[in-house]
């Protein structure tokens, strides 16, 4: 059963409201939910603060199979050190199967829509049908894209999953002042080959 709740009422009743609280509410609306994460340059923030919350929650990560030996590393260190409930999905191509028919096409190319859809969207879509969740937490925050910019703290997906974004109206340096407070690295080498630009949407947001 999808959430039903008038979202420009709780978008204003949570502006300004810490994002344990946010959580905690949302936690309350259903059992089938999950947290996506990308291990990008702030995921530590989201993910410690769920596993000081709900430390069961299935997070869901899509590798693409391109990411930098420093995520990898970092996924592996914040999988060990907060436990997670990681259910990690990839594309059903190989890179080199991919790369050999598609190249590594940049944004501006006929064959990056499908390169998008390969190593992304079509894994996220699986775990989608997967875990069939009714909450989507996430960590987008506004000013990162143009559409980012556009949701709020709570918004529904294409599908009507209610997505959940505690930290929307965060800067980077509250989200560096979380990560010093509570001991967590920051994985500043992130690259995510369908976005290739921080300021270009990944894909799985259009959903």
């Amino acid at each position: 059963m999808k959430v039903d709740i008038d979202l420009e009422y709780y978008n204003r009743q949570f502006r300004g409201i810490p994002p344990e609280e946010i959580i905690t509410w949302a936690l309350q609306l259903s059992s089938r939910r999950i947290v996506t994460t990308s291990f990008g340059k702030y995921s530590a923030v989201l993910l410690n603060t769920f596993h000081n919350i709900d430390p069961n929650i299935n997070v869901v990560w899509c590798d693409t199979g391109y990411n930098l030996p420093e995520t990898y590393e970092h996924a592996s260190y914040l999988t060990r050190k907060l436990d997670l409930n990681l259910n990690t999905y990839v594309p059903r191509e190989t890179k080199a199967f991919t790369e050999h028919r598609l190249g590594f096409p940049t944004a501006d190319q006929p064959e990056h829509k499908e390169f998008s859809e390969i190593v992304k969207l079509e894994p996220f879509r699986r775990a989608l049908a997967k875990h069939q969740p009714d909450v989507w937490f996430t960590n987008i925050r506004i000013r990162q894209t143009a559409l980012r910019s556009s949701k709020d703290i709570l918004s529904f997906s294409k599908e009507g999953i209610l997505k959940v974004s505690p930290f929307y109206y965060w800067s980077d340096e509250d989200l560096d002042e979380y990560l010093e407070a509570h001991d967590l690295p920051k994985n500043s080498t992130y690259f995510d080959p369908v976005k290739a630009l921080e300021t270009r949407e990944c894909g799985i947001h259009f959903q």
